[in-house]
């Protein structure tokens, strides 16, 4: 659950508390675990000098740090040009005979919704987490927030029933 109290404690309570569900969440929305580790180490390093004025929303503060630095990391790798491509993974994620398993073909599904789905469906289903809850770590309106998981579904549906269909 995203809301848990961190008044009172230190940064280092914080970090053993919280460390494991950060790398989780990480790894949901970058599909990588070096990617993971890397954007929570960034995330907590920004936190620390701020810890004073952030601790009462630290894990918000700790998970939107998350996003943004899984979103600068795309940006960047997104002008890198691959001179091979180090996994032959399939085009289609729903190529059955390519796929080497439902759970396989779902992730690479789940990867190609844009960045603030993927992360509004991990919050919402995985750590089911509330709407104000996901909005707040979004920095978005509770509105904007159910908005996103429903297009996220409508994405996922269409997608799947499109692969179905072939």
């Amino acid at each position: 659950m995203v809301a848990e109290s961190v008044e009172g404690s230190s940064f280092e309570d914080f970090v053993t508390r919280r460390s494991g569900a950060l790398q989780r969440f990480a790894f949901l929305v970058t599909g990588d675990r070096e990617d993971a580790r890397d954007v929570v180490q960034e995330a907590l390093m920004g936190l620390y000098p701020r810890w004073e004025r952030v601790a009462d929303h630290a894990e918000a503060y700790a998970r939107r740090s998350i996003l943004n630095a899984n979103v600068s990391r795309w940006r960047k790798r997104g002008a890198e040009v691959l001179a091979f491509e180090p996994d032959a993974t399939p085009a289609d994620p729903y190529d059955r005979y390519q796929a080497v398993d439902d759970k396989d073909a779902a992730a690479r599904l789940f990867a190609t919704l844009p960045v603030r789905q993927r992360a509004a469906l991990v919050m919402r289903f995985y750590e089911q987490s509330s709407y104000a809850e996901i909005g707040e770590v979004l920095g978005t309106a509770e509105t904007t927030a159910r908005s996103l998981v429903h297009r996220a579904l409508t994405t996922l549906r269409s997608t799947m029933q499109e692969h179905r269909d072939v």
